[in-house]
């Protein structure tokens, strides 16, 4: 398998929180104690951090998974659980994570950048803080919420100060090669560069002065081909390596099995970069002949030859100025910042699932029932009281619930009733209905099919 590896899958799964725990106080003389049950402690969340230290996504190919630890239950005598440690994940800077759908989410671009892949689970309160003047022994608590689990495409953008543009077998990893230690794999054949060559440029270094050099980073893009905007051969894999280049040298193949004229040579390759992403047309470039030992085409510009060494040493030190300028020119407004494309909403809203049937999304609305059981009275009485308070009632009448309609939230079901003494419960004896009674019904309605699988209640 080849080292270089650009794009690859991460499956996160972010630490489970901790359940809180039900516990009183019991010691000598003190026979009725009060609740002193301890909280759970915090999932571990994933970070994704862009280290220079990284050169591609080759440990994600065949390990793509990455999971943090889960928080401690709480215990006894007000002892909260630990927290479980957060999992710090390096990706090579330059990486961009999408969706499964391809949408973006965000650009790891600087070294140091962080984003939260997956957000651990809050722990679950224990009995102790829900203590009240009403309620002096709660004998209930919360239950741990899960963590986030998630699967993404990570893409790499190689950040190379200078590209080498131009077609197959034009030069690139001979020159790469010359002007640094990048030690490509170099044939008289086309494409035989498969995956991009980094290789660092020293210009200017003198004996005894080595701080008055210049150095910046050549990337060696796999040659282009006509169609490759279009993803014709791997133009897309070989394009997107070429976003974040500073400064672009375009190679033109003067010999005498060069593929055209230079300036068609040229021509097509600025139509393929403008289709690809047409703001790369405005980024300073420098234009050279190559194969300058065997050329056989009129040509005014700069001519190298890689071999002999013909011009190689002029074209790094005008590749060294237009990187300068280009540096200097980049605003530093923004670096270090992470940008994200699509930020997590925090809504909860309505889904009708059926006839009578609704389920209620958003992690405030399922935080608000993690109860580790609702059949005891004061849970009931405090989910109730969370859900009215995130206007769970509001939001039902508004989408056209009706009375007797079964709500879901998470694992929890209820049938939600409109009343100011029952909102959101059953009218009768606040019983949570089954799964099986809840499919009985629906096939007694004509809303489900009665052959159906009954699979038993989770709860």
């Amino acid at each position: 398998m080849s080292g270089f590896v650009d794009a690859a899958q991460l499956h996160a799964k972010a630490g489970n929180g901790g359940a809180g725990c039900i516990s009183f106080r019991r010691e000598a003389h003190v026979s009725k104690g009060g609740p002193d049950g301890g909280d759970g402690g915090r999932g571990g969340d994933i970070w994704l951090v862009a280290d220079h230290n990284m050169a591609s996504l080759l440990g994600f190919v065949e390990h793509p998974f990455r999971r943090a630890t889960d928080g401690q239950n709480g215990t006894s005598k007000r002892q909260h659980g630990s927290r479980g440690r957060d999992l710090l994940v390096s990706v090579p800077v330059g990486t961009t994570v999408h969706t499964l759908d391809g949408e973006m989410l965000v650009d790891l671009a600087e070294p140091g950048d962080r984003w939260r892949a997956a957000e651990g689970g809050e722990g679950g309160m224990g009995n102790a803080r829900f203590l009240s003047n009403k309620r002096r022994a709660p004998a209930f608590a919360e239950q741990g919420e899960f963590g986030e689990e998630r699967w993404f495409n990570l893409e790499l953008k190689l950040r190379a100060d200078v590209a080498l543009i131009g077609f197959p077998n034009v030069g690139k990893s001979t020159l790469i090669s010359t002007v640094s230690a990048a030690k490509p794999k170099i044939a008289d054949y086309p494409f035989t560069t498969l995956v991009p060559n980094l290789g660092v440029v020293r210009v200017g270094q003198r004996a005894g002065k080595p701080g008055e050099a210049t150095e910046y980073v050549m990337a060696d893009i796999p040659g282009l081909i006509e169609g490759a905007a279009e993803g014709r051969g791997l133009g897309h894999s070989f394009l997107r390596h070429v976003e974040h280049a500073r400064v672009l040298c375009v190679l033109l193949d003067l010999s005498p099995t060069r593929p055209s004229d230079p300036d068609v040579q040229l021509s097509t390759l600025l139509d393929e970069l403008g289709r690809y992403q047409p703001d790369l047309l405005e980024r300073p470039r420098v234009v050279v002949g190559s194969k300058g030992d065997v050329s056989d085409a009129p040509y005014d510009g700069l001519v190298i030859s890689a071999v002999t060494g013909e011009g190689v040493e002029l074209l790094a030190a005008q590749l060294a100025e237009r990187v300068a300028e280009a540096r200097a020119a980049q605003s530093l407004e923004g670096l270090g910042r992470v940008v994200v494309h699509r930020p997590v909403s925090e809504e909860i809203s309505a889904e009708r699932t059926g006839e009578g049937w609704w389920r209620i999304h958003g992690r405030r609305a399922e935080r608000a029932v993690r109860f580790q059981d609702l059949t005891d009275d004061g849970a009931l009485a405090e989910a109730v009281a969370r859900l009215r308070e995130l206007g769970i009632d509001r939001l039902l009448q508004r989408a056209g619930a009706r009375d007797g309609d079964v709500v879901e939230i998470g694992p929890v079901s209820f049938e939600w009733w409109r009343d100011e003494v029952g909102a959101g419960l059953d009218r009768g004896d606040h019983h949570r209905t089954t799964r099986r009674e809840r499919r009985a019904r629906r096939a007694r309605d004509g809303a489900w099919p009665e052959d159906e699988p009954v699979v038993e209640d989770e709860s």
